[in-house]
């Protein structure tokens, strides 16, 4: 198994703005997510978090640098080479992505009936189980406007675990949910990764509670990055920027702790 399951390598990326300027989103940047793990990606909006997913997804190329996924270089990836990439990742949305038209059973089906030459009875079989474990058995024949913020999430997470992924990538995925609904989406993903064994990646403003699921952080900031072994780590830097996320972001003093 590869220790890293995603690795960056002077990796650049730019937009041009309406003025004609060019906004330096990447600027050669270079990091590692380890296999396994959870990796919190953090930092102001417009900072790149949500480019970088795509990147690693192949929705958006590079303009230099590369990108390796489990050891092989994925950084021009087209046709069956990126559909093969793609296999490799679950992906749960912002606002979960769920097909209105369709019921809780059909949403989670879907990946099994596109991708897999499953029979229905061993897709009932697959999903109900996951529903179970997720703890939406009894809500399969609801449509996703039935379901409250948590379960929408619940659904989405079992939606994206279905083809049985080495990579969950995570993005905002608390955005609208209260505080205690929240706490318990992130201890659902503990205890799913627990269970699963695939490799996290979160990007969220959710500072600091999010950073209790945080084996690795990464903050982006101006076409840069800071990697941080652990969430305590970043109130040990001397950078400015760095010093200054902490002051806004985490307090005086932040103390990470496993999410039971």
């Amino acid at each position: 198994m590869n220790d890293n399951a995603i690795q960056f390598i002077d990796v650049e990326k730019s937009f041009v703005r309406d003025d004609g300027s060019r906004q330096v989103i990447l600027d050669k940047v270079n990091f590692s997510i380890p296999t396994g793990k959870t990796t919190v990606i953090a930092g102001g909006s417009g900072q790149g978090k949500s480019v970088t997913l795509k990147l690693v997804l192949g929705l958006m190329t590079s303009d230099g640098g590369q990108i390796f996924v489990a050891g092989d270089d994925t950084t021009n990836a087209r046709g069956n080479k990126l559909k093969e990439l793609r296999t490799r990742f679950g992906v749960l949305f912002q606002g979960s992505a769920l097909f209105d038209s369709m019921t809780v059973f059909d949403n989670v089906a879907l990946p099994l009936r596109e991708r897999t030459k499953k029979s229905e009875s061993e897709i009932k079989d697959q999903v109900l189980s996951n529903l179970e474990q997720l703890e939406l058995l009894g809500h399969e024949n609801k449509f996703p406007a039935q379901l409250s913020g948590g379960m929408k999430k619940r659904a989405g997470l079992a939606r994206a675990l279905q083809l049985k992924p080495e990579i969950m990538l995570f993005d905002e995925p608390t955005t609208g949910l209260d505080p205690v609904m929240t706490q318990e989406i992130y201890q659902l993903f503990a205890r799913t990764q627990a269970q699963v064994g695939y490799t996290s990646v979160i990007v969220s403003h959710d500072i600091p509670k999010v950073f209790n699921l945080a084996d690795q952080v990464i903050v982006l900031n101006n076409g840069d990055v800071d990697v941080f072994p652990s969430p305590e780590a970043i109130q040990w830097s001397q950078k400015p920027h760095i010093k200054e996320f902490v002051k806004t972001t985490m307090g005086e003093i932040y103390q990470s702790h496993l999410v039971e």
